[in-house]
């Protein structure tokens, strides 16, 4: 009981973990690290990262009653940034092994630090590849293994090309082998304009709003908007796999903060912000408007927040 006990533990705060490390999409990590937090916002970035940890929490358990794993499995986390997929593997598999996939060197270094403290015949194999390269690493590092499970969350979603990305993880697959994906769509994120009472702004403007914020998801030359779930399921189908896809909506109430809404409009050199992606359809000055109406309407707000993910599950026909 008490073994079972620690492992809940241990799982909960593998989740806020992840919550932490990976930010929370709508919240980044910034609003944790500045440099005064009044005790009311405190609470708020606290009760937001619980949130999002049990919402992080429920994608895991979904992974792992798909898969179904055995004690003596093999399996390969294909993203495994924070670890929350592979501390979990690691508990399950206690005869097997687990393989921990992560694209920066600084990522190895951290999942490293953590497997340190388990003994070292449960510590993670851990691989510094992108998808592209990794049959390669796999080859070198680790010859003849054959994995009975390829899990991953976030693995293929802003990916330029899925389908050859999809090719190569079916390369790995043995005959009985499966790949399971979970995987959040952009393309159903929440809407920002539908957070705004519709009575708060001049009836044009508002649908401007609509019409500009919409043509945002529809750009079909930005990887990580022009999909959705079929096409994620089209891809593992033209590898020659069997595919079932589900796709869940979560709610989660998130804090907006000034940090935020600062962000959305704020030039960013990585990614066009949400401004800057307005300004194909509006005006500069109808920007600023709405920089203006959303402090005034969302600051310090708590919202329900939309998002979709697809949990994708593949393998050879039979």
């Amino acid at each position: 009981m008490r073994i079972k006990i620690n492992a809940q533990v241990a799982s909960r705060r593998e989740a806020q973990l992840a919550a932490l490390v990976e930010g929370m999409g709508v919240a980044p990590l910034e609003i944790l690290t500045c440099g005064s937090i009044d005790r009311t916002t405190e609470s708020w970035i606290q009760r937001t990262l619980s949130q999002v940890g049990t919402q992080l929490a429920t994608v895991r358990d979904r992974i792992f009653t798909l898969a179904q794993l055995q004690r003596h499995h093999l399996v390969l986390d294909l993203n495994a940034g924070s670890g929350l997929l592979t501390w979990e593997a690691i508990r399950r598999v206690p005869e097997g092994g687990v393989y921990a996939c992560v694209h920066t060197q600084n990522d190895a270094l951290a999942l490293m630090e953590q497997a340190a403290a388990l003994p070292e015949l449960m510590r993670p194999v851990i691989l510094t590849a992108q998808i592209t390269e990794l049959p390669a690493v796999l080859a070198s590092q680790t010859p003849g293994v054959i994995f009975d499970y390829i899990i991953g969350r976030n693995v293929l979603f802003d990916l330029p090309d899925k389908a050859s990305a999809a090719q190569i993880l079916a390369k790995l697959l043995p005959p009985s082998g499966k790949i399971l994906l979970a995987e959040s769509i952009p393309r159903h994120a929440q809407r920002l304009y539908r957070l705004i009472e519709p009575e708060k702004l001049d009836k044009k403007l508002y649908q401007r709003l609509v019409m500009a914020e919409e043509a945002i998801y529809s750009n079909q030359s930005d990887p990580m908007l022009n999909w959705d779930a079929f096409d994620l399921q089209q891809a593992f189908e033209d590898a020659g796999l069997a595919v079932e896809v589900s796709v869940e909506q979560n709610t989660t109430p998130i804090h907006i903060t000034s940090g935020f809404i600062d962000r959305l409009f704020r030039a960013n050199t990585n990614r066009p912000s949400y401004g800057e992606r307005l300004a194909q359809n509006l005006t500069s000055l109808e920007i600023n408007s709405l920089n203006e109406l959303f402090m005034r309407s969302l600051l310090n707000q708590t919202v329900s927040w939309m998002s979709s993910t697809a949990f994708l599950k593949a393998a050879y026909k039979i």
